[in-house]
């Protein structure tokens, strides 16, 4: 009978320390996850423009303090012993999480309340599925699925079922980012 070894558990600062090689990776509970590094196409790069100047609309309009939308695989450490540390296309980050990471961080350390991923071919839904699962079980309020190909967002909120929205429906940040309201079909608009 062959034994495996178990896994080496890798810490957030050793995948930083990792070489810059052309290989996307990230964390899940400590376990190294890699693929290639998918060369963004026009699509991808509009939409990440697109949702980031909707969120910033929207955070403008709000109180003092205010918190902070980061796009363009924003890292994340999403937890400690075992760490989860992964790219995100866009965030939306509390005040309280701003505030404790300064502007000349690596990554932010601490759960995002928005979380929105968009579907790239290179994406399987194992990958996809796990990265929802860790974001919601890390404590992420609201994951957004952004699927460029049929202009459809998932979203997903902890221990409720996936919603999937239509260009003829409009995204909502209640009750975690009030008054938030994304028309779907402006996500895509060219």
């Amino acid at each position: 009978m062959i034994v495996s070894a178990p896994a080496t558990i890798m810490t957030t600062d050793e995948l930083l320390a990792m070489p810059n090689d052309g290989t996307k990776r990230w964390l899940i509970q400590g376990n190294l996850r890699e693929m290639p590094m998918t060369v963004r196409n026009r699509w991808h790069s509009r939409i990440i423009i697109r949702i980031g100047y909707l969120l910033e609309c929207w955070l403008i309009r709000q109180p003092e303090p205010r918190g902070a939308v980061l796009g363009g695989e924003a890292g994340c450490r999403l937890r400690r012993s075992p760490d989860s540390t992964v790219g995100v296309d866009v965030i939306y980050i509390s005040p309280e999480l701003a505030a404790k990471n300064p502007n000349d961080t690596t990554l932010i350390d601490g759960v995002p309340i928005l979380a929105i991923e968009i579907l790239s071919p290179n994406d399987t839904l194992e990958q996809i599925t796990e990265k929802v699962t860790e974001y919601l079980d890390a404590g992420v309020l609201m994951v957004w699925l952004v699927n460029p190909y049929d202009h459809t967002v998932v979203v997903h909120r902890p221990g409720l079922a996936p919603e999937m929205f239509n260009q003829r429906q409009e995204l909502s940040g209640d009750p975690h980012m009030p008054g938030l309201r994304v028309p779907v079909a402006e996500i895509f608009a060219p």
